[in-house]
């Protein structure tokens, strides 16, 4: 048996809480900017993806007039650094509402580090940066999504391994990346699941076997 439930008869706040609560895990966009006058911001943001793959971009949605929309929508870059697991209780202390003439950076003791591309500076501490210019930003709702362009990505070397094809990849364990879930919670990397797809040509028929 099933619960019905219309977003319609919930109202938009209820309705939050339970889609982000099914949508799970949601990858986190720490996103880095500098407004016009200089100040440089960095909140977590969980609603975040993967747009485009050639040109290369990534998407983070903004839910209401946030200092990382008015930043970009201004000067037009950001970055994205990875969230990850030795950073959560900092990446969380990110998404505490600041005045927008406060760095996050400077209050969380995280260290700015110099991007090669754009203005805003990665974070030091993550072993991702993928800095960005922004490509479009399409309002919905009371959200925006946000659409940048990748011109840059700056990896920790550390975090590469060598498979048996001879691909050199950032490898998910080495990363500890976060995710979010519903609620206050937050999860960590657990089991990883291997499965290569099967070419239709070699398709076994399995599934329909009673």
């Amino acid at each position: 048996m099933r619960t019905d439930l219309k977003p319609d008869e919930m109202g938009s706040g209820p309705f939050y809480k339970l889609l982000t609560s099914v949508v799970v895990p949601r990858p986190i966009a720490w996103v880095s900017t500098r407004s016009a006058d200089g100040v440089d911001n960095l909140a977590p943001h969980s609603f975040f993806t993967v747009s485009c793959v050639d040109p290369p971009m990534i998407q983070f949605t903004s839910v209401g007039k946030k200092d990382s929309l008015r930043n970009v929508s201004q000067t037009r870059e950001f970055v994205v650094c990875l969230a990850n697991e030795p950073m959560f209780e900092r990446i969380n202390a990110t998404g505490t509402d600041f005045p927008s003439e406060i760095s996050e950076f400077a209050s969380v003791g995280l260290t700015a580090e110099a991007s090669s591309v754009v203005a805003p500076p990665r974070v030091a501490e993550s072993p991702v940066a993928l800095e960005c210019v922004l490509h479009a930003n399409i309002e919905l709702g009371n959200s925006t999504v946000v659409i940048g362009r990748v011109v840059h990505a700056a990896i920790e070397e550390s975090v590469f391994v060598t498979d048996e094809r001879g691909n050199s990849l950032p490898d998910v364990r080495r990363l500890a990346p976060l995710a979010r879930l519903g609620r206050n919670e937050w999860s960590r990397l657990g089991e990883i699941l291997e499965i290569s797809r099967i070419p239709y040509q070699q398709w076994p028929g399995h599934f329909g076997e009673q």
